[in-house]
């Protein structure tokens, strides 16, 4: 089978380096890839929001399964291209990624359906939303209608950061088009964790629980950024709960779709916080997380290629399902200036020109913004630049791997949390 990965970010190497394990896999192909990327596999020009770029370059090179990693693509409709020209495609179609495109389509959907969604209303006026955080007061939650990069959700302690978060937004424009309409929520307390699920819009396939640590600081300080590490799976998770989130959150969620008359096929990932009160949505993604990809798909045993083509024909319950016994722990390495304005072009150290660590084989490197010079090696170039990962019988033990392999790793201004998969790991 010949494939193309769209992406060019870490999920999209990881997705590149898994699939290089995939039996059914004959070549694989990245548009636009990277320069990491394009050591593993082939990197083809174009857009990745343009369905005929992306059309046109699976045709040209025969590609017989398209997998899209970011959001983007999606709700710009490549899916729904691919599907016009025949070709399988391994994501939901513009309408089913909705769900993740639009947080206040994503609040009503949850509300018709009876999915657990915390209290909040959405706002397209800016006074309105304003006088409404002056009546509720803070705590609470502020988000972006639209794509921002996983940046889009300001968690106000107080009302005068909401109503700043509200003006940013919908006032100067800060997403641009993607925050002119805000859902604004009560704020949850509790743990939060990811479930990532294989569907084919009507059987669902639950991956292990992962956990991601957005803040930019130690302790969950700071910023929200788009993820600082991850860990999987996560060992507070109780067996019971987690098949009641599968059966009322994820399968109610895809039975929800295909019954309004939008399958949904891909990857669904539910982020939930789990409350005193129960388990809440906080949000649906329609695509591999990021970081949470990259402890994922590394512990995956099947054929990661067989198991997309599955779910884009509609067989998945066919398929084998496996995942190693193991943990595995992602930390991020990100630019001096990151999430606001990072910096470009510091040279990376420690890393061959494969981009890994020597001597550490049990460490893969998953390349989020680098760029290669030929004289100078692997520099930054994004945000995110690197996420390591290491995998282990343990999570204590993948713990103590990446840390010991971040200490080989250098370049100006690198910075990174200090306690991803902490306190799981006991």
């Amino acid at each position: 089978m010949r494939v193309m990965v769209i992406g060019s970010g870490g999920r999209e190497h990881t997705m590149v380096e898994t699939l290089l394990a995939s039996p059914s896999v004959t070549e694989i192909f990245a548009l636009p890839g990277s320069d990491a990327i394009g050591k593993r596999a082939t990197c083809l020009p174009g857009d990745p929001l343009s369905p005929a770029d992306v059309v046109a370059a699976a045709q040209a090179n025969k590609v017989d399964l398209v997998l899209v990693g970011p959001e983007a693509p999606l709700a710009a409709g490549v899916v729904d291209g691919l599907q016009e020209a025949g070709i399988p495609a391994f994501g939901p179609t513009k309408q089913a990624s909705r769900l993740e495109w639009s947080k206040a389509y994503a609040k009503s959907f949850m509300e018709r359906h009876g999915i657990p969604t915390a209290p909040g209303k959405v706002f397209d006026d800016p006074a309105e939303a304003e006088d409404y955080i002056r009546s509720r007061g803070g705590p609470i939650v502020v988000k972006a209608d639209g794509l921002a990069a996983g940046k889009g959700v300001v968690v106000a302690a107080d009302t005068e950061t909401a109503l700043e978060a509200v003006d940013a937004m919908m006032r100067r424009g800060r997403f641009g088009e993607s925050g002119r309409r805000v859902v604004i929520e009560e704020r949850l307390q509790g743990p939060e964790v990811t479930l990532l699920a294989f569907t084919d819009g009507e059987t669902v396939r639950l991956c292990p629980a992962s956990q991601d640590h957005k803040a930019l600081y130690d302790g969950g300080e700071g910023p929200n950024t788009g993820g600082m590490g991850a860990y999987s799976p996560v060992p507070f998770l109780d067996p019971d709960l987690v098949s009641r989130l599968e059966k009322d959150v994820l399968q109610r969620t895809v039975a929800g779709m295909a019954a309004e008359g939008i399958p949904f096929r891909g990857v669904l990932y539910a982020g939930m916080m789990l409350t005193e009160d129960g388990p809440y949505v906080l949000e649906f993604n329609c695509r591999l997380g990021d970081p949470e990809a990259q402890v994922i798909l590394p512990c995956l045993e099947s054929d990661f290629a067989a198991l997309a083509l599955a779910c884009a024909q509609g067989n998945l319950a066919q398929q084998p399902w496996v995942w190693r016994d193991e943990a595995a722990v992602c930390v991020v390495l990100a630019a001096h200036g990151y999430p606001g304005e990072p910096r470009k072009g510091d040279v990376i150290q420690g890393l061959d020109e494969t981009g890994h660590v020597p001597g550490m084989p049990n460490v893969q490197v998953f390349h989020a913004g680098t760029r290669w010079d030929s004289d100078k090696g692997w520099v930054t170039n994004g945000g995110r630049i690197l996420n390591v990962v290491a995998r282990g019988p343990s999570l204590a033990g993948a713990r103590e791997t990446v840390y010991a392999a971040i200490e080989k790793i250098h370049f100006d201004g690198m910075h990174f949390r200090r306690d991803i998969a902490a306190a799981a790991a006991g």
